[in-house]
């Protein structure tokens, strides 16, 4: 079954490595028609399209996506969606829905859609239904937090009052990101997360719990990642200080049965999930156990059934009314035709201030290759820098920037139409207003002449004119897109978590790269464990480069 497997996915590997040698020429196309346009002021498309605000935006149901105000116009978007049409994206896309092995190098699937098949629709990994044990393992997880929230599962000093998770990377971004975002749904035990080896961290965390009241998710999914099992060690020690029977208040979401029961945990404790979810593809399994604790399984059903609604909508709608794969052509116009290198995601919308830290690893850990899926050097660039904050408080930090700066930064709007808290509907009225505006602002700028005219206005001396004026100009022609949606409700916040991990997969069959595999950050951590040693009084590694070993000495002698 697995050999017909690989044979199945090598045959349209092949097909699919024909398009991007082939595709070169759709780039060539795409980059000759950048330079006749690339000086072009966006807001002039307006004119020459009085109806671009419609054309150039899509409704899908309760999200609205707006891209008038990127330098995109009808001739390069046919040249992008023939582009995604030419790279295979459509075989791609139910490739990977059907659980073929799309993680080449790994020799996996990537099948973390199926954890909100919420319709239980078979879906078959080496010709097996993996259906049932994704079912029985949400049951089991709905059935825990259950007794969790009701109190029938207590600690030893009472009802559970606080849930720590100790992950990292997708098991920590992913839980902390949801759980922050859906605030106004908890009803469940106060969730907190811990996640960087600093002590100070876990410290700061735990110092604040009682410990008789709190249960501990170690979430790992070979329970080896060094950052975790160091956090974990000491919190069993934390909780060994308070209560007889640490292990009862210990819950494993792992695969390594054998060394959770070595670590102590029990067995009816211990969540598992497959190989072919990936970590930053996860929170909609086990992974989100403090997920589903926090907010109930009613609530986190909804946060699985906006998924699978993304999901059905990216395999169905047509290229140029999906989602997905328009928000990866927008990403491709900007990175690798326009060649601007970062992308700014900027929620208006406070509790989802970790959104841009999330996006950051969904991307950049998935894309962020330097060779195509035969391993070949890539001869371009791959995925662009993602950073981002919440508006407003980004426009008293970096905007300035993204305004007045050198660079070109694309940048991308969320927000709601309406806030949870309506008795303070002035103050979302106010955020609307910041957001939209600095779309436009973005894209108007303002120019010398403006601004000379405003300053006269304001009565300025005519000879301090050039002067003033010059420090006031915004050269605008900054792209942007904007994501626009009732309420952030659990079904919404799935949505919009589904298309972004579909967006960066399409984006990175565009550029013929893997995008679930991360050995990126192997070697860091392999030399990291020598250097523990030697800090701990090991032997000197001597391969280590001359400034690392002095960092080392320098480091020993202050402590």
């Amino acid at each position: 079954q697995e050999h017909c497997a690989y044979f199945s996915y090598f045959a349209w590997r092949q097909y699919t490595l024909g398009r991007i040698i082939d595709g070169s020429l759709m780039f060539d196309q795409l980059l000759k028609h950048f330079q006749n346009v690339k000086d072009r002021r966006i807001i002039s498309l307006f004119d020459q399209d009085k109806k671009r605000a419609m054309n150039f935006s899509v409704l899908q149901e309760d999200l609205f996506l707006d891209f008038s105000k990127t330098n995109i116009d009808r001739p390069s978007l046919e040249l992008l969606i023939n582009l995604a049409k030419f790279r295979g994206i459509s075989e791609a896309r139910d490739a990977m829905f059907r659980g073929e092995l799309i993680n080449t190098s790994e020799g996996r699937a990537a099948l973390h859609t199926a954890l909100r098949n919420v319709e239980g629709t078979p879906i078959y990994v080496n010709k097996i239904d993996v259906m049932p044990s994704i079912l029985q393992t949400l049951e089991k997880m709905k059935v825990f937090s259950d007794r969790v929230r009701s109190g029938q599962f207590s600690g030893q000093g009472g009802t559970i009052t606080d849930v720590v998770n100790i992950g990292i990377g997708g098991s920590d971004l992913g839980p902390a990101m949801v759980v922050k975002a859906l605030a106004p749904y908890h009803d469940g035990p106060n969730c907190h997360f811990i996640s960087n080896v600093d002590g100070s961290h876990i410290h700061d965390v735990l110092s604040k719990l009682n410990a008789e009241k709190t249960l501990v998710i170690v979430a790992s999914k070979t329970f080896t990642t060094s950052e975790t099992m160091k956090n974990a060690k000491t919190a069993y020690d934390w909780m060994s200080g308070a209560v007889n029977e640490p292990s009862q208040q210990f819950v494993a979401v792992s695969t390594a049965v054998q060394k959770t029961d070595e670590f102590g945990i029990y067995r009816d404790h211990v969540f598992g999930f497959e190989d072919w979810v990936g970590g930053r593809y996860s929170l909609w399994g086990p992974i989100g156990l403090s997920i589903i604790i926090a907010i109930g399984a009613e609530i986190f059903e909804a946060l699985l059934n906006g998924a699978h609604e993304m999901d059905i909508h990216f395999k169905t709608a047509e290229i140029a009314k999906n989602l997905p794969i328009l928000l990866a052509l927008i990403g491709v116009w900007h990175n690798q035709i326009c060649n601007y290198s970062t992308r700014a995601v900027l929620p208006y919308d406070q509790r989802l201030n970790k959104l841009p830290s999330y996006l950051q690893q969904l991307e950049m850990e998935s894309n962020g290759k330097s060779v195509d899926l035969d391993g070949s050097l890539l001869d371009f660039h791959s995925a662009p820098v993602v950073w981002g904050e919440a508006g407003t408080n980004g426009q008293h930090a970096f905007f300035q920037l993204l305004h007045q700066g050198t660079r070109i930064i694309p940048c991308e709007f969320l927000v709601a139409a309406q806030s949870h808290e309506m008795y303070l509907d002035h103050h979302h009225k106010s955020l609307l207003s910041n957001c939209f505006a600095q779309s436009e602002a973005l894209m108007r700028g303002r120019s010398f002449e403006e601004v000379c005219s405003k300053l006269s206005n304001d009565d300025v001396k005519y000879d301090e004119f050039a002067d003033q004026a010059r420090h006031r100009v915004f050269p605008g022609n900054r792209p942007s897109t904007t994501l626009l949606y009732p309420k952030l409700t659990p079904k919404i916040l799935g949505k919009i978590i589904a298309l972004y991990e579909h967006r960066v997969f399409v984006e990175g069959k565009i550029l013929g790269i893997n995008s679930f595999d991360q050995w990126g950050v192997e070697l860091g951590k392999e030399l990291a464990a020598g250097l523990e040693n030697f800090l701990t009084g090991g032997s000197e590694n001597t391969d280590l480069n001359a400034s690392t070993q002095n960092l080392v000495k320098v480091a020993k002698s202050m402590r």
